[in-house]
């Protein structure tokens, strides 16, 4: 044995179940570095020796597999007696292990071009994968993440799969759901005969609605240029607007969308999510996306969905919605499938490997030129935030909306899947059973719970029952908050518009400027509150926003053709408001969206949420064609803001909209944007120069406007303020339980430390 210099290796993060080892391997044979590696119950664990040592260090940091994520990388010298050669050695897990679980993968390019390659045994293949791609997250049981805890238990190996899994120099070395079609899984298509995929091509192509059984749960497909196809989706689905997410073969995007480089570089990534294109008219059915800008595209995310896509017979786009009723959570397996899918889909495509955990598909949108998630799940969870602070073991339980919840432990925040919302109870033991199998898999026994301040949400109910110590956190406070983890700030002004949540005066807020840190946030300004006729119901019919507008205005006479496209209640609730109707006040940016949005009408009746705001911003849009007069526009907006007192006023914009009803509706909306990022910028900047805090986060559910985020990141910019908004939380409720988290989380650890210097 050979006496060398020599380090011992302590790496944390995404290290598991995506190549790292075998990189290792291959890196340490390239250098000739003896000695070893090995998972343990916190990542891997390296021992190295050898002349080349400070270069086998320095390209373990540099070089990792794309896959991977270095969280902590920490180096231990030694002078030991090395080994002969490197070995990759079995894992030393503990029961309580809480390495990362890796997310589930888009199909790479090695195994795409396998598939089709009539000399590979994998020819046609539809469950082809290796350690740089397929399922992970949604067929883990528990960890260690070995294939004896994964839903691939059940199909043993065959003698080549064996060899390539025990072969470090394989890219499928330790792939835990490596098979082939002698030993894997298999398809089966319920409702027609014949070859599954074939068949199955052929009947998307005569317009049949087909439930398949993918990564994460079951999708609806049909033929996305059929517009009778589309239409029956929709009656039978219920879905009569919401638009609906494409699939297509990267090389047939151009055909339906204005492609970018950014969003093209999404497209391709290996999460696959969602991607929010600029559609083109005419190849696709008009009603994929009434009266919206844009297309939801995705790339076929596993060999099944490839397969079927390259079949001659296959429309080239598709239909790809999630497979469930309107509230439930996507179906599993094959029973609840046909249970809960038979009034929509006309055949089933199964197969056998078991979804452990469902996981819906996430949803991005490049907005102020970088990513910015709408709906984080697939390819995205569990994969977890680090962060500065360190947390005691919790749960954050999230909002009714958008649910996503979240644990957290030490330096770790820990997102959950989409779940949805929570009033529907299919959906809530959704909530519960993912709560509870992230819980098992990171091995987290929470100590505290934190939740949203409103009494009476599913998910506070929920945290109340638990038993824990519990934490309260004000709903913008949080949404604010989760856009600080994320960046690893600790104080700020936060500009927080939003939907509905519950203020600290009792009011509903959502139109909020407020000083915020980690433990605490002041209410600097907000919008000027409206009255909410109907409660809950004005946050699904905007024309009752609208009949709000006009009373604060103090008009009494609608638009032309306003009341001709409302029900005729409006006049019975007009005098009721007029004799001072009960009615909760709100600030909320959502509803004043609603309000204008009716008023240009534009929408009076939302099939879905956030309707009114998503075509008021495609209004605003096409009225955009110029963009130095857009930016003149807004600028002269922002010029004129009044700072004053803490009341953002609707009023001038309101009856603005009112005085100016004869000018084209896109210009309006336009310019009720303008107006509102200019209004918020100027008061964050005067906040911020008064509190000597230059650092912005933006943050709520009509962030997700990119007309108003980047309007908001170019006004602030230009005041030299340092701007921030989610990237990898979403700004709508998907990312408030990372808020509530980090919040909590820190109010729990501020209280013991008290406790205990007592």
């Amino acid at each position: 044995m050979n006496t060398h210099h020599s380090a011992l290796v302590q790496i944390t993060g995404i290290v598991q179940g995506v190549g790292f080892r075998p990189f290792v391997y291959r890196l340490a044979k390239e250098l000739n570095i003896s000695g070893s590696v090995r998972n343990d119950g916190s990542g891997v664990v390296i021992t190295g020796c050898g002349e080349k040592l400070p270069e086998f260090l320095r390209r373990l940091w540099s070089d990792i597999p794309p896959l991977a994520r270095i969280d902590t990388f920490s180096i231990e010298e030694r002078s030991l007696f090395s080994a002969e050669n490197f070995t990759i050695l079995h894992s030393n897990t503990p029961e309580n292990a809480n390495a990362e679980i890796p997310a589930d993968i888009c199909l790479c390019e090695k195994c795409a071009a396998e598939i089709v390659d009539p000399r590979n045994r994998r020819f046609n293949y539809p469950f082809t994968n290796c350690t740089d791609c397929g399922p992970r997250y949604t067929i883990v049981n528990e960890v260690p993440y070995d294939r004896s805890k994964t839903s691939m238990n059940v199909f043993p190996l065959c003698e080549a799969c064996q060899r390539e899994y025990d072969d470090p120099s394989s890219r499928r070395f330790h792939a835990q759901p490596n098979a082939c079609p002698l030993c894997g899984p298999q398809l089966e298509l319920d409702g027609a005969q014949g070859e599954p995929l074939a068949a199955a091509a052929e009947a998307l192509a005569a317009g049949k609605i087909i439930a398949i059984r993918g990564l994460g749960g079951y999708h609806l497909a049909v033929d996305a240029c059929s517009k009778e196809a589309v239409a029956r989706l929709r009656l039978r689905k219920q879905r009569p607007a919401k638009p609906l997410a494409i699939m297509c073969q990267t090389e047939r995007l151009d055909e339906i969308c204005e492609i970018k480089g950014v969003e093209l570089e999404l497209f391709h990534s290996p999460q696959a999510p969602i991607v929010l294109f600029t559609g083109k008219k005419g190849r696709l059915a008009a009603n994929i996306a009434p009266h919206i800008r844009e297309t939801g595209v995705m790339r076929p995310s596993t060999p099944l969905h490839s397969l079927l896509l390259a079949h001659s017979a296959c429309p080239p786009f598709l239909v790809m919605t999630s497979g469930n009723h309107h509230g439930n959570p996507i179906c599993r397996d094959r029973a609840e499938a046909k249970r809960e899918l038979s009034d929509i889909a006309d055949l089933f495509l199964h197969h056998n490997r078991e979804i452990l955990t469902r996981v819906d598909d996430s949803v991005v949108r490049i907005a102020a030129n970088a990513p910015r998630l709408l709906r984080r799940s697939r390819g995205y969870t569990p994969n977890s935030l680090h962060l500065v602070h360190e947390l005691p073991p919790l749960l954050a339980c999230g909002a009714s909306m958008k649910n996503n919840f979240c644990l957290a432990e030490g330096h770790r925040l820990i997102p959950g899947q989409h779940i949805g919302k929570l009033e529907n109870p299919a959906n809530f033991d959704f909530y519960v059973e993912s709560i509870t199998h992230l819980q098992k898999l990171y091995h987290i026994e929470p100590q505290v719970a934190v939740c949203d301040l409103h009494p009476d949400l599913p998910s506070t109910r929920y945290a109340e029952g638990l038993g824990l110590p519990l934490y309260k956190v004000q709903h913008h406070h949080a949404h604010a908050a989760a856009v600080m983890a994320e960046h690893g700030l600790e104080e700020a002004i936060a500009i927080v518009l939003d939907g509905t949540g519950l203020g600290e005066d009792g009011t509903i807020w959502g139109g909020e400027l407020l000083h915020v840190t980690l433990h605490n946030s002041e209410r600097l300004a907000h919008l000027s509150l409206l009255p909410m006729p109907g409660g809950d119901k004005a946050a699904v019919e905007p024309w009752r926003m609208g009949l709000a507008a006009l009373h604060s205005c103090n008009i009494l006479r609608p638009p032309a053709g306003w009341q001709q496209s409302v029900p005729q209640e409006w006049q019975i609730l007009q005098k009721m408001l007029g004799a001072g109707l009960p009615a909760p006040q709100t600030s909320s940016a959502g509803r004043l969206f609603d309000a204008v949005a009716s008023l240009l009408g534009v929408c009076q009746q939302m099939s879905y949420e956030g309707e009114a705001a998503m075509e008021m911003e495609a209004l605003a849009n096409s009225a955009i064609t110029d963009r130095r007069e857009w930016l003149s526009t807004l600028e002269s907006f922002y010029a004129s803001t009044d700072t004053g007192n803490g009341e953002i006023h609707s009023g001038p914009i309101l009856e603005m909209m009112l005085t100016r009803s004869r000018e084209s509706r896109a210009r309006l909306a336009r310019d009720f944007h303008a107006w509102l990022a200019a209004a918020f910028a100027a008061r964050a900047v005067a906040a911020a120069r008064t509190t000597r805090v230059s650092q912005i986060v933006l943050s709520g559910g009509c962030m997700q406007n990119r007309l108003l985020l980047e309007a908001l990141f170019h006004l602030l910019r230009e005041e030299k303020m340092d701007v921030f908004a989610g990237e990898l939380l979403p700004m709508n409720d998907g990312g408030l339980a990372a808020g509530q988290a980090l919040v909590g989380g820190i109010m729990a650890s501020t209280e013991k430390k008290s406790a205990e210097s007592q």
